[in-house]
């Protein structure tokens, strides 16, 4: 039966005699004025938006006795985990943010790299890969699927919170959305950064912007944020992956390629060596080179293949490298990993740094990655990041409810060799040695 084939009406219509409109059709139609509501309320905010995110902040809000600022007391003192149960408002879904037409995407640019005094012409060579796409990168679509995927999800879980959406580069922006709280009468959120892993630009970059918002809004003193943990490790993350490696490697099987002919690429952002180093609490982790971000990755990775394609080979490699060519990043780059393998017929490529198809996934790997991958003869295969897959959802429910039931870390979901990550975030970590210590929230002050 194909899509256009009519099932609900005796005149194959939706009506019946043409007097009585059928339940099919009555919710097609509420689902387009729906659709058309939401466009509208986007048009609106577009037209409103402003283009410049909030200040940085110049100092932070800590109550008489507590070590980590507009926190909730229960994690005020700092503890690795929190374990005793707290009365949330709402959740704070904050993203990275994206342009959505050509005029936004200088000004967009402009607020990822601030403070940097990067020219407009250097930005114009970034904007290039939003430009191919009518400079509409699709991660604010994506994060309002998200913002609906997970309230339904809260709803059916039993957790009565409301969810607010803001953005740390563009509208709608994070102190936009703690204005919204706040005028709901909340005042105490659990943040949840659309962000994995331990690095400063998945993580800490997120505590300093919520610093900012909270300055910004005049909320410092009345409002305060937890954060979820980092959930590399959590099965609900990483069983979309498992999903993807397994059926991509089965494809390629059927395609007649053996195993050893094939490799599985784990691609994530690349940065600064540097900042890997100080990445993910170095004062309590013997990491290697590429700190705690790199070892989060490869440990998710060995779980991925462990459960979806064991005896197959695989690497860990970086994309969307940037910044002066004198200054280390981590290697090696996806491309260079490709042109390298010299006995493999077929790369399967794992987005496993991204939790959605933004622009990194779509012109890094579904462009360059997927040309130079044919350029020398290979079959390809891209596989799906989590999205809105239930299994993700559901892992970020489990988070939160983590919070509100102050679960014991030892009953906590983690399926790595790496253990549960903190929840509260460690002094020094993630640190940013070009920009040093900014206002940061939601964690021990270096």
């Amino acid at each position: 039966m194909s899509e256009t084939t009519t099932t609900g009406g005796c005149c194959g219509g939706g009506r019946c005699g043409g007097m009585q409109q059928q339940p099919e059709q009555q919710q097609t139609e509420q689902q387009q004025t729906e659709q058309q509501q939401t466009e509208q309320q986007q048009t609106e905010q577009q037209q409103s938006r402003r283009e410049t995110k909030a200040p940085a902040a110049t100092g932070v809000h800590l109550e008489p006795g507590a070590a980590v600022p507009s926190a909730s007391p229960a994690a005020q003192a700092g503890p690795e985990h929190v374990e005793e149960p707290v009365a949330y408002d709402g959740i704070l879904l904050s993203g990275f943010g994206g342009p959505e037409g050509q005029d936004d995407v200088l000004p967009f640019l402009r607020n990822v790299t601030r403070g940097r005094g990067i020219p407009d012409e250097r930005l114009e060579e970034v904007a290039t890969h939003y430009r191919h796409f009518e400079g509409v990168s699709p991660i604010n679509q994506q994060n309002r699927d998200l913002k609906a995927a997970l309230e339904g999800a809260l709803a059916a879980a039993g957790v009565d919170l409301p969810v607010y959406w803001g953005n740390r580069n563009w509208a709608p922006y994070l102190d936009e959305a703690l204005q919204q709280a706040a005028d709901a009468g909340a005042t105490r959120l659990l943040a949840i950064p659309t962000s994995a892993y331990s690095s400063y630009s998945s993580c800490r970059q997120y505590r300093e912007d919520w610093a900012d918002a909270l300055e910004a809004t005049g909320l410092a003193a009345s409002m305060q944020i937890d954060k979820v943990r980092q959930f590399f490790n959590h099965p609900g993350f990483l069983a979309p992956f498992v999903d993807g490696v397994r059926a991509a490697v089965a494809e390629a099987r059927a395609a007649g390629f053996a195993d050893a002919e094939i490799e599985v690429l784990f691609a994530t952002h690349s940065i600064p060596t540097a900042d890997a180093e100080r990445s993910g609490a170095p004062d309590l982790h013997e990491w290697g080179p590429g700190g705690g971000y790199e070892a989060q990755h490869l440990a998710a990775a060995e779980h991925v293949m462990a459960e979806a394609a064991g005896g197959v080979s695989w690497q860990l490699v970086y994309q969307s490298r940037s910044g002066p060519a004198s200054q280390p990043w981590l290697e090696p780059d996806i491309n260079d990993a490709i042109e390298a393998l010299e006995s493999r017929r077929a790369v399967v490529i794992v987005p496993l740094g991204f939790v959605s198809d933004h622009m990194e996934v779509m012109w890094d790997l579904d462009e360059e990655a997927i040309e130079t991958a044919t350029e020398a003869g290979l079959w390809a295969r891209r596989t799906p990041t989590p999205g809105v897959d239930p299994q993700y959802v559901g892992a970020l429910v489990d988070l939160v409810q983590e919070r509100l039931e102050g679960r014991p870390e030892a009953e906590r979901k983690a399926v790595t060799s790496i253990h549960t990550w903190y929840d509260v975030c460690r002094p020094g970590c993630c640190e940013n040695p070009r920009l040093g210590f900014r206002p940061a929230i939601a964690g021990l002050q270096p």
